[in-house]
């Protein structure tokens, strides 16, 4: 068994090639670049000869078996891709997955992508066939701290030094999205060529590639996050968003949370949080702001709501996005909660 970090991978690809690579996770720039290095490495091997398969609802997993068996009429070698967006591949999957991973076929490469599995997906026996027969590659999502470091390691592949004040620039501009990020490095290298970078550049050159969404702003304003749930709201207004879409994601959130407030009354949080189905990520927010807004805090929230509903109707004056961020500050916590007639 083998088990490889992504920066382990091009060390590996200068030996000779195992039968089976299984990349899984839920960074698709990664996903792809270790994908791109396994072919490239296969190619300059002889593996000439390529069959793609992606698993969705229907899929015929005999086909992938009758490729296997079958001989190549083109090259001595062949490379069979299978793509599992969904990261399950069902009992019949499963199975030939086990199948396969105990007698992978001759002259033949199985390069296997998947979502991020989950944990007891990792502790599966097609999984552990796989991992058995070849190489596993799990691709973590590079985090808020180390991604100045991965800009610069990735900036000095092109020959270009960036300042710490520089990348930090980077970094906080695409907001952890990779692809955005070496988008970015691209436009620099062809902008600017190797060399130093400083910030004064970067903040010319480089655009702002924030991921504004609606469950983002939800995520933090629960966690008390309220520059930064400003920020979003902010970026989903200068795009042009519905701001009914934002009150529905708002007010469903604090319809669900006002009801665990009220049985939080007769049981713990961790009660509360398992009993409605609350998912381990978003146990830490969701946990936050009952913690920080209690009893009637919540009922003024849904009476914001109601307003903000008839502002955005036309039924009520003022503006639908002064009320939207008055409505995120509160429950971030920013600010006492008031409710207008």
């Amino acid at each position: 068994m083998t088990q490889l970090r992504v920066d382990q991978l091009a060390g590996h690809l200068q030996q000779s090639l195992v039968p089976v690579y299984f990349i899984h996770g839920d960074e698709p720039l990664l996903v792809n670049e270790c994908a791109d290095a396994i072919r490239a490495a296969a190619r300059a091997q002889g593996y000439s000869d390529r069959q793609v398969f992606s698993v969705e609802a229907g899929f015929d997993w005999n086909s992938l078996l009758a490729a296997s068996d079958s001989l190549s009429l083109f090259a001595e070698r062949r490379i069979l891709e299978l793509r599992l967006p969904g990261g399950k591949p069902g009992k019949e999957g499963a199975q030939i997955l086990r199948d396969y991973a105990q007698r992978p076929a001759e002259d033949t490469l199985l390069l296997m992508t998947s979502a991020k599995l989950e944990a007891a997906a990792r502790r599966s026996k097609w999984v552990l066939a796989l991992d058995q027969a070849g190489v596993s590659i799990a691709v973590w999502p590079v985090d808020s701290a180390q991604l100045p470091a991965w800009i610069d390691h990735r900036m000095r592949t092109h020959g270009m030094r960036a300042s710490r004040e520089a990348l930090e620039l980077i970094a906080g501009r695409v907001e952890g999205n990779l692809l955005a990020a070496a988008q970015e490095i691209e436009k620099l290298y062809l902008l600017h060529g190797a060399g130093d970078v400083d910030v004064d550049t970067v903040s010319e050159l480089v655009a702002d590639s924030a991921r504004y969404d609606i469950f983002g702003l939800v995520d933090a304003a629960l966690a008390g996050d309220a520059a930064y749930a400003q920020r979003i709201l902010s970026g989903l207004r200068g795009e042009g968003v519905d701001p009914v879409l934002v009150l529905w994601a708002l007010s469903r959130e604090i319809r669900s949370l006002t009801a665990m407030a009220r049985q939080l009354q007769g049981g713990s949080l961790s009660q509360v949080l398992a009993s409605n189905k609350v998912w381990d990520k978003r146990k830490p927010q969701v946990s936050a702001a009952l913690k920080r807004i209690r009893g009637r805090q919540w009922w003024q929230l849904l009476q914001r709501c109601a307003r903000l509903d008839r502002v955005i109707k036309g039924r009520s004056a003022g503006s639908a996005w002064d009320e939207l961020l008055q409505l995120t500050l509160s429950l971030a916590g920013l600010n006492a909660l008031k409710v207008s007639a």
